[in-house]
Order: structure tokens, then C-alpha cells, then sequence
């Protein structure tokens, strides 16, 4: 009865988090589960507060990219950016798509898909706005698919890489020959079926000579601040050293010298994040660690196994899938945290490791509550009053993520 009990209230806070009955914060309803679970004893307050500690490179990593965004967003830098990008693109829809789609390769593999989800995603809909383009819906997606698609490039590309290796990370090198083909493929893919599902909406042509508006000194700082997160990550990453602390760091000396410099009362940035992100996280840790308590890492663990003794290649295709859309049902970031713990628990061939991890990376491409970089996609949209709903995501979605995971997990055999 109590496992019974913990797996249906993991389920209604998850439940809660996807539909957002009376339009409540993702929040609440990870936090009203985990301390549901803390009150009726089904978990005890030392696991639950294991369960958050085990969060503490991700918050410090997503506290340092959130103060990044908001100082750059204060100081103009994505209208600065936008208005180039507009520039550039020469009044063709299709110019400025490309232009978007590789910025956001750019930016998901050298600072992570929850930057391009909290710093690219203003960018894009300022880029949008500048151009005088009625639907941005297309532009602002590729900031969501592209955010999942290509964040196997690197271990920095995704904080959930590190998750499922935990201390166990590849050297950078054996990563890139694991994971380079199989990325270059998932960024092919995703662009190819994104732009076929949303080229009907691509007719509108963008504006010509967008007015350039000056960068302040401030503008600047956040620039450099950003360049200088993507070597430190890059840096941390090479000596496998946690990126949460170094992301704050930089964030946080950025902020700080941005603030001093234009004389800025610090409370504009500190009320213009979204620190609603950070207890959903915590809550989701805590939901993990109360499941891990029914059995499910061990049950998982010895399904594997099973499946692996019968048919590999069964076995890769069989756990992709079902990871894949597990991460939709209950976030990548929990799913990863289970993932891992099941394959690090014995000896699992590297070809399924490899299929677990793209399927925790690129499966949540199919709803938007699939991954944390999709929630704060979504948070960074409500702040600029777009609203895009489950469903309209969810029909892109299965079209775009289906067709690329079959072609990714068919390149681990290359």
C-alpha cells in the first residue's frame, strides 16, 4: 500500500505539472507532492533532503544562466542581437530560420540546452518582433527542438549527461567518438522535419534594415560574460570538474559588473528571474528519491539485464523507445536520474548506454513538459505573453522526435 501510495502521488504532482489545472506555476504541484509525501511519512525528511542535495550542481548551474539571461535582457544585448540577426537574414523567411537554427546549435552545444532555452529564446522572439513577423511560432520552436536535439554534442550540452554518467563521464574524446555521429545526425534530422512541418508558415517575409540599436557598456559585459560561461563550461568540462559552481560563478561575477558599472539597483534582475524553476527542480528530486524507495531502480535493473542476455539490439531499441517517452510523462530529469542509477548499477554494453542517454536527451522533444530546457522554454515565453499550448507542441512533436530517434539510434551502428 505504500508504494502504492508514493506512485500515486508522484503521478498527480507530475499529472499537475504537464496540464497546470487553474494555471498554476509547474512549482506547485512538484513541491505539494513532495511535501505530501514528507507529511503522510512516505518519505522520511533525511531522504527528501538527500533528494534535494542531490540537485545542487543543477541549481547553481540553471541560478548562474538565469542571472546571465536577465542582465542581458536588462542591458538590451537580445535586442542588439536580434536586430543583426534580422539584418543578416536579407528579408527572406527562410534565411533567417537558418540563421536562428544555427544559433541555437551554437549555443546549446557550448553552454547547455537550458541556455538556449532562458538566453536564446528572448533573442529569437525579439529577432521576431524587430522583423515585424506576425507568427513567430516557427522561430521560437527551434529554440525547443534544437535545445534537445543537439545536446549530446558535448557532456556540457545537457546537465541531465551528467546525471546518467554521474562520476563515470567519458573522457572528452571517447565522448565525441560515442556521441559525434549520432548528434550530427539528431541536428540534421530535427531540422529537416521542423522546417517541413512549419515551412507553411515561413511565406511571411521579415523586415529589410532593421535600425540597429547601440549596445551599452553594460550590453558589453553580458556579451563577454556569456562568451567567458562557454570556455569556463568547456574548461570544466575537459578537467571533470562539476559545471553547476563555475556557471554561477561567472553569472553571478557578470551580474555584479554589470550592475556597479551602470550604477543598476540589483533588485531589477533578482525580481526578473524565475526562481519558481528551482523548487520544481527540488521536487522532482525528491519524487525520484521517494520512487527509488518502492524497488524501482532494482526491478529496472534486473529488466535490463534480462533483455540484454536475450537480444542487444532488441534490448537498445526496446529501452530507447520506453525512456523516450517515459521523459514525457514524467521529465527527463527524473527519468535520467533513474536511468542512471540503472546503468551504473552493473555491467551494460556502451551501445545502450549511448541509446539511453540520446532517448533521455532527445525523447523529451515530444511534449513540452519532456525536459527542463522545455519548461524554461515556456517560462521565458509566458514572460514575454506568448502562449503556445501542449497540444499544438505535441503535434509537431511526434512527427519531429519519432522520425529522429529512429534515425539516431540507427547510427550508433555506424
Amino acid at each position: 500500500m505504500t508504494h502504492i501510495a508514493i506512485w500515486s502521488i508522484a503521478l498527480i504532482s507530475i499529472a499537475g505539472i504537464i496540464i497546470r489545472p487553474f494555471k498554476l506555476p509547474e512549482a506547485v504541484w512538484a513541491v505539494a507532492g513532495a511535501i505530501t509525501l514528507v507529511l503522510f511519512k512516505l518519505l522520511s525528511p533525511k531522504d527528501g533532503l538527500a533528494g534535494i542535495i542531490k540537485g545542487t550542481d543543477v541549481y547553481l548551474f540553471l541560478t548562474g544562466m538565469m542571472l546571465l539571461a536577465e542582465t542581458a535582457r536588462e542591458e538590451k544585448l537580445f535586442d542588439w542581437l536580434a536586430a543583426h540577426a534580422t539584418n543578416l537574414a536579407r528579408g527572406s523567411s527562410k534565411r533567417l530560420f537558418v540563421l536562428m537554427y544555427l544559433s541555437g546549435i551554437l549555443v546549446t552545444v557550448f553552454l547547455s540546452n537550458d541556455a538556449t532555452a532562458v538566453v536564446l529564446t528572448p533573442a529569437v522572439a525579439a529577432a521576431a518582433k524587430s522583423a515585424k513577423i506576425k507568427n513567430p511560432l516557427p522561430y521560437l520552436l527551434i529554440c525547443a527542438f534544437i535545445a534537445n536535439a543537439a545536446s549530446f554534442v558535448l557532456p556540457i550540452s545537457n546537465p541531465a549527461n551528467l546525471v546518467i554518467y554521474g562520476n563515470h563521464m567519458p573522457p572528452l574524446l571517447q565522448w565525441l567518438s560515442q556521441y559525434l555521429v549520432p548528434s550530427v545526425i539528431s541536428i540534421i534530422v530535427t531540422f529537416v522535419t521542423l522546417y517541413l512541418t512549419q515551412r507553411k508558415k515561413l511565406k511571411q517575409e521579415p523586415k529589410i534594415n532593421v535600425e540597429i540599436p547601440p549596445l551599452s557598456k553594460g550590453g558589453k559585459t553580458a556579451l563577454a560574460g556569456i562568451a567567458t560561461t562557454a570556455l569556463v563550461l568547456l574548461a570544466s568540462s575537459a578537467w571533470d570538474i562539476q559545471l553547476g559552481l563555475p556557471t554561477f560563478i561567472t553569472g553571478l561575477l557578470t551580474t555584479a559588473v554589470v550592475l556597479v558599472a551602470a550604477k543598476r539597483n540589483p533588485l531589477l534582475i533578482i525580481k526578473g528571474i524565475s526562481w519558481s524553476v528551482l523548487p520544481l527542480v527540488a521536487g522532482l528530486f525528491m519524487l525520484v528519491e521517494a520512487l527509488n524507495t518502492t524497488g524501482l531502480t532494482q526491478t529496472l535493473t534486473t529488466m535490463l539485464h534480462q533483455g540484454i542476455n536475450e537480444s542487444i539490439a532488441a534490448t537498445v531499441w526496446t529501452s530507447s523507445a520506453v525512456i523516450a517517452f517515459v521523459c514525457n510523462l514524467v521529465n527527463n530529469l527524473p527519468a535520467g536520474l533513474v536511468a542512471g542509477n540503472v546503468i551504473q548499477s552493473g555491467h551494460v554494453p556502451v551501445i545502450i548506454k549511448n541509446a539511453v542517454l540520446i532517448a533521455v536527451d532527445l525523447g523529451p522533444n515530444l511534449s513540452i513538459t519532456g525536459s527542463l530546457a522545455t519548461i524554461l522554454w515556456l517560462v521565458s515565453l509566458r514572460r514575454d505573453n506568448i502562449q503556445i499550448s501542449g497540444w499544438l507542441f505535441f503535434k509537431s512533436g511526434m512527427i519531429i522526435m519519432t522520425v529522429t530517434l529512429i534515425f539516431t539510434i540507427i547510427s550508433l551502428w555506424l
